[in-house]
């Protein structure tokens, strides 16, 4: 089903005018979690991975934008690690070309305390990819929050801890405000969607966009042009670009903790596999963020109607503005606990740059759901409570 789904955009037909050189590196459904499994395959903490199916629609619904012309049941991606009993649950989000690989870093620890489960969002990683046919900023934030929802009715999860990062934050900020009865506590790492272009949009950004650059940059921003379709277009040089990337943002030119060897080569392939496979979640930016990254539909204008606790972590370096977060939180409601961290030695990836601070702030932010432990899961030095 996704299989072919995914084979039929992967893979060039033998008539393309494309020079052979350039053609795609065959991926599908397979070729993914294969990418997945190799990646897993440096954690210690056993695990069980499968698609779970959430149907072609929300029950009732007569909308199309969770469909494809086809028509078919859509499955979600989801990989569950082995836990203590009676462990809290924590589901964990991904952000923007992304997949729940990128967690890679932090499942052993975080499988000590709570029974972790991390998804692929619907349209990315080994999940389902259906035709992405949203045209508003309300039918893309359905498109995701939605069939998050129709993934906990078939877990039959019920309060959980919910943690997403950067595009995953604001999914689930949004399914929070939704949804507020399932979830326990929501965990946001860098999260999008704060800022409003009317209200944050800087003088420099706006007299770039007057230029020739920033008109040109501005329509391929609407024209839903995406770094994945440079990496597709690349073919059999995609791989090397990522490779380029992995080893550079991760390695030399690393915030925190750089990857070792073979942790740069999994990821490598892993983000190479995900990122060409057939374009469709990649498609929401438009709908969600105008030209600069700001929200359509900004978190900061729901402040007030928080409704769960809420824990913001933020690398030091993340440039995802922690402001933005200090004055969502003086306009949510006083009986809603909200805490905002700051970790050192990390960007906006903190869970991968400094994974030591990253799972003390999350530990810490989810200490009453936790056993009592003598050191009472303080932050390690130099993370920070805003």
């Amino acid at each position: 089903m996704a299989q072919e789904e995914l084979n039929s955009s992967s893979t060039p037909a033998t008539s393309s005018l494309w020079p052979s050189v350039l053609r795609w590196i065959p991926t599908s459904t397979d070729h993914i979690v294969a990418a997945e499994k190799r990646l897993l395959s440096l954690l210690k903490t056993p695990y069980t991975q499968e698609h779970v199916n959430i149907g072609s629609g929300p029950p009732g619904s007569k909308v199309s934008w969770f469909r494809s012309a086809s028509n078919e049941p859509r499955f979600i991606n989801t990989v569950t690690f082995d836990s203590k009993e009676g462990s809290p649950t924590l589901v964990m989000v991904h952000g923007y070309a992304a997949g729940q690989g990128f967690f890679f870093r932090n499942f052993d620890v975080l499988a000590q305390h709570f029974r972790v489960i991390a998804i692929d969002q619907l349209g990315w990683g080994g999940s389902s990819r259906p035709d992405f046919t949203c045209t508003s900023t309300e039918e893309t934030e359905a498109w995701f929050v939605d069939s998050f929802e129709e993934w906990r009715k078939a877990k039959d999860l019920d309060n959980f801890i919910l943690l997403g990062h950067s595009l995953g934050g604001y999914i689930a900020a949004k399914y929070a405000l939704k949804h507020p009865e399932h979830v326990q506590h929501l965990i946001l790492v860098g999260p999008a969607g704060f800022s409003s272009e009317t209200e944050h949009k800087s003088e420099r950004l706006a007299r770039f966009q007057e230029t020739w650059k920033g008109a040109v940059l501005n329509y391929l921003w609407e024209s839903n042009f995406t770094p994945m379709k440079v990496v597709r277009g690349l073919g059999r040089f995609g791989p090397n670009l990522v490779r380029k990337y992995t080893t550079a943002r991760f390695g030399e030119k690393s915030i925190g903790q750089p990857l070792t060897e073979d942790e740069s080569r999994l990821l490598t392939d892993y983000v190479y596999h995900t990122l060409v496979a057939k374009a469709s979640g990649e498609l929401c930016l438009k709908q969600i963020f105008s030209f600069g990254g700001f929200a359509r539909s900004p978190l900061l204008q729901r402040s007030s109607d928080w409704k769960v606790p809420t824990t913001f972590i933020y690398g030091v370096k993340d440039w995802m503005d922690y402001l933005l977060a200090v004055e969502a939180r003086k306009n949510m409601p006083v009986d809603v606990p909200c805490e905002i961290i700051r970790v050192p030695q990390a960007g906006h990836m903190v869970f991968l740059d400094n994974a030591t601070g990253f799972h003390s702030t999350v530990l810490n932010g989810c200490r009453r759901f936790l056993p009592p432990d003598p050191d009472n899961y303080p932050l390690v030095e130099g993370v920070t409570s805003v």
